[in-house]
């Protein structure tokens, strides 16, 4: 299974009109409202996104000033087979809209003891390094991508494409034979442990756990899969940076017909039928909505009570992954040793997990990431300088205010010069920040959460949000909703969005020509 991806089933039926004469609006453009539009158009409906920001995308905007250009969000390109899969039920490639450049090394990580790696583009030159700070862990290491290699092919095509919204979904036979073997109630943490003693090596098959929300505490051992994305599937940077991905995604729903409205806020849905969605300046009947927006913000301030299927409580009790602290920089000089993308972690980064999920604070000595797009990308920065985005994770909810602001920029910089060698300080042209406050503005995200809900074992599979609404023609897609948070976590949602809508139209159509007859 090493460097071989799955494409797993094929997607929603595309074949004849199941939706021809019906009017669908999608509220939010998002990667998943934007993925999801193009399969209903495809399906015959007539189809308006409504963005309530200038541009599309969500939190995949993009930020432009004085040069330099800076993906605002999602910034790692993984798991190119989902991509590839997604644009062929269209008669496309990726390809066909942005070029891809396989980055080696993958990252760079910088521990605060001084300690430096860079991490190849090679699973048995990974193994070498594991080798060389503990005896035996490099064929630890081989066992564990052979593990995780099986776990990402059983749970890609069990788990993530075949969507199981409720638990009896589970309960089945084949399931359960597909399943033996796979570690799903452990922690992590536990699992990591099970085969490195060496904790820096434990945090090197853990570190993308951010990339889900979660903590290596919290998360699920099933999600040692992604070792297998990270170190055989390979890291790569699109051309122009992952806002190539939301153009893409743009220009299929034009080739489909696809209408785009953006600056334009939903102020309430009612699901009906038929359904009406009502904006700041107009009033649209629908046959169907699709929500992009989260479902926290549209049960809580978008939907009539009688179509609320939670209530207020159950959005306060969510577990929600980290929000985050984010500097965008244009700056002049060299960066060297920072690569593409680069990682600075505490030896103990326990205390900074513990100030995200059990007793919320501003870290004291943070684990961050910083992404430096324009060593790859010539076109991001101008002649000379380079665009730098801070990442820290934060628990969500946190007092942002300018003061708490200023002097965290001053120790995240200080750290970062510290650490690397990389002081930045004296030569910052362009900046511009994002914070929980902004999460909260731009998609109404709960508590300013940058990511949505986190992927703990209570929040996992059929115990996240459905697809289906809870209200005949109201549906879900997105991080939110199963399988989960990511770039190409949306795009199968997207899929599972729009396989219930044609299964529902189906049945529709087939009970309204029974009680004709």
């Amino acid at each position: 299974m090493h460097g071989e991806d799955f494409r797993g089933p094929d997607g929603p039926d595309l074949v004849g009109d199941p939706l021809a004469g019906e009017r669908t609006v999608v509220v939010g453009g998002g990667v998943g409202g934007l993925a999801t539009a193009p399969y209903l158009a495809a399906m015959g409906a007539d189809v308006t996104l409504i963005e309530r920001n200038d541009d599309l995308g969500g939190v995949a905007a993009r930020i432009e000033g004085e040069g330099f250009r800076f993906d605002a969000g999602p910034s790692w390109y993984l798991m190119p087979d989902v991509f590839e899969r997604y644009f062929a039920q269209f008669g496309h490639e990726p390809d066909d809209f942005y070029a891809l450049e396989r980055l080696d090394p993958h990252y760079r990580i910088h521990w605060k003891d001084g300690d430096e790696v860079a991490v190849p583009d090679d699973p048995e030159a990974v193994a070498e390094l594991f080798e060389s700070y503990e005896p035996g862990a490099g064929a630890a290491f081989r066992e564990y991508l052979d593990e995780a290699a099986e776990t990402y092919r059983i749970g890609m095509e069990r788990f993530v494409y075949e969507d199981r919204p409720r638990l009896r979904d589970w309960v089945d036979l084949d399931v359960a034979r597909s399943a033996r073997g796979l570690t799903f109630l452990g922690s992590m943490q536990d699992h990591a442990a099970d085969y490195f003693d060496h904790p820096k090596l434990r945090q090197l098959v853990q570190y993308t756990l951010v990339f889900l929300g979660g903590a290596p505490h919290n998360t699920p051992a099933l999600y040692n899969l992604m070792a297998h994305v990270d170190f055989e599937l390979g890291v790569f940077y699109p051309e122009n940076g992952i806002y190539s991905l939301v153009e893409a995604l743009r220009d299929l729903g034009r080739e489909h017909g696809v209408t785009f409205r953006t600056d334009e806020t939903v102020t309430a849905i009612d699901p009906g039928p038929p359904a009406t969605v009502t904006t700041e300046r107009d009033r649209l009947r629908a046959d169907r909505v699709v929500c992009n927006a989260n479902p926290a913000h549209v049960e809580r301030d978008l939907l009539p009570t009688r179509a609320r299927r939670h209530d207020d409580d159950y959005w306060i009790d969510r577990t929600y992954a980290p929000s985050a602290y984010m500097l965008y920089l244009g700056v002049e000089g060299d960066v060297a040793p920072l690569e593409h993308h680069t990682l600075i972690l505490p030896e103990d980064w326990e205390p900074h997990f513990e100030t995200i999920f059990d007793e919320p604070a501003w870290p004291e000595d943070p684990a961050y990431y910083v992404n430096v797009p324009s060593l790859t990308d010539d076109d991001a920065a101008p002649e000379g300088h380079h665009t730098v985005v801070v990442l820290v994770p934060i628990a969500p909810g946190l007092d942002d205010g300018p003061e708490v602001r200023d002097r965290f920029r001053e120790q995240v910089l200080a750290d970062l010069a510290t650490h690397t060698g990389v002081d930045l300080r004296d030569r910052i042209e362009f900046e511009e920040t994002a914070c929980v406050s902004e999460f909260a503005e731009w998609v109404n995200a709960p508590r300013g959460t940058a990511l949505g809900l986190a992927h703990t074992l209570r929040q996992t599979g059929p115990l996240r949000p459905g697809h289906r609404g809870g209200a005949d023609g109201l549906y879900y897609v997105g991080g939110y909703t199963t399988p989960g948070i990511g770039l190409p976590m949306c795009l199968i949602s997207a899929e599972h969005t729009a396989t219930a809508v044609r299964e529902d139209a189906t049945a529709q159509s087939l009970l309204g020509r029974l009680t004709s007859e």
